[in-house]
């Protein structure tokens, strides 16, 4: 087995405004993906028929949270501290990993969504979250694939943070907003269409076959256009980009 992941993240609020964002199902989904804790359990939904069950091992409020997956023998430990003035350090180990490769992908993606994380307790802390997530493939390399996707979606495959982006591709369900992130094959918008929210467009993998996501988390009374815009958004990149040519 190799190492641990150990992150963190500097957010706003005090650590019992923080506390329900990694601990509680309707928290965790509104930065991550849509989760259920009920008693010791916790069960994690990263698409149809992809759920990660786990056990939680540990629940320390307002400071710690620790679970583990049912299988796979991944950990996770959640650990809040105060630093002043208002705000509050996130941090994140995560062990148990059975490869380099399965580390190293992990902490890519953990980096996307701590960045969510902050821009959800920044902005829209304690409100209602609807997400979305649809997923398709293109072939590798992936700054080729990345390229391929921005174009697709009609956005800039590199951007500043602060740009003002509208998608124009062919065919995009409405897509606008600000720029917070932008890095080789990722674009993070704090969203104004179709809702107030924060999404995520990345191209992530190696090799051959390159991962394609698009995550939206609308917030507030805008969460209910993600009824309308996911069925849009699967079919749009179904027809693209589909995991069965």
């Amino acid at each position: 087995m190799t190492g641990t992941i150990e992150l963190e993240v500097a957010v706003p609020g005090t650590r019992e405004q923080v506390w329900p964002a990694i601990s509680t199902g309707p928290g965790i989904g509104a930065w991550f993906v849509p989760t259920e804790v009920e008693g010791d359990a916790i069960t994690l939904h990263f698409g149809p028929g992809v759920d990660e069950p786990g056990r939680i091992t540990a629940s320390e409020p307002p400071h710690r949270f620790t679970y583990g997956a049912d299988q796979g023998g991944l950990t996770f430990d959640w650990r809040v501290r105060d630093a002043g003035d208002g705000t509050c350090v996130v941090r994140l180990v995560n062990g148990g990993f059975g490869s380099d490769s399965e580390q190293r992908g992990m902490e890519a993606g953990w980096r996307l969504f701590l960045e969510n994380l902050r821009l959800y307790l920044t902005h829209f802390r304690g409100q209602p979250c609807r997400s979305i997530l649809v997923t398709g493939v293109a072939p590798g390399p992936r700054e080729a694939a990345w390229r391929v996707y921005a174009e697709a979606l009609g956005v800039p495959a590199e951007a500043e943070r602060g740009a003002d982006v509208a998608a124009t591709g062919d065919g995009v369900p409405p897509l606008a907003g600000t720029v917070e992130r932008a890095s080789p094959g990722m674009l993070t918008l704090l969203a104004r269409e179709p809702a107030p929210g924060v999404v995520l467009a990345a191209a992530e993998g190696e090799g051959d076959t390159v991962y394609l996501s698009l995550f939206a988390y609308l917030y507030g009374d805008g969460a209910a256009a993600a009824d309308a815009a996911e069925p849009a958004w699967q079919a749009w990149m179904q027809e693209r980009f589909p995991h069965e040519p």
